[in-house]
């Protein structure tokens, strides 16, 4: 315990900088479980696809969207989510599984989504880049 004290005291920008880093990873943390939009890891939303018929929508720009995406995903850009909710199905209550290239941004469409009235909204964590560092196929077709 000595060794740390004595690392803190000679190293104070990096215990610092430590500090911060921890304290922005748990207001994200806390930001996503209050938000309401619980994020579910990229093997999870493998079962909510395969299990429950669940809808998958990616949130990116339909450039991004046309260079990979997950089988079956509906593009629904943010910018465009509230004028294009009709393609959604009108079963409010199936299952449906966001993401967009790192995460946020489907965590902020989970939000759009609940407010027009869908009960089971999941972000993927970590977005397609959580879902490609998985192993998990993409296709550009």
């Amino acid at each position: 315990m000595a060794q740390y004290l004595d690392f803190a005291r000679h190293h104070i920008e990096l215990f610092a900088a430590f500090g911060v880093v921890f304290v922005l990873f748990v207001i994200n943390e806390v930001h996503g479980r209050l938000s309401g939009a619980a994020r579910i890891g990229p093997l999870d939303a493998v079962r909510l696809i395969n299990d429950r018929d669940a809808v998958v929508v990616d949130v990116r720009p339909a450039p991004d969207f046309k260079k990979g995406h997950l089988m079956n995903a509906l593009n629904l850009p943010l910018a465009r989510l509230d004028e294009r909710i009709g393609e959604l199905p009108k079963d409010k209550s199936r299952p449906i599984v966001l993401y967009c290239a790192l995460g946020g941004t489907a965590a902020e469409a989970a939000r759009k989504l609940a407010a027009h009235g869908y009960s089971e909204v999941h972000p993927i964590r970590g977005g397609l880049d959580g879902w490609v560092a998985a192993n998990l196929p993409v296709t550009a077709k």
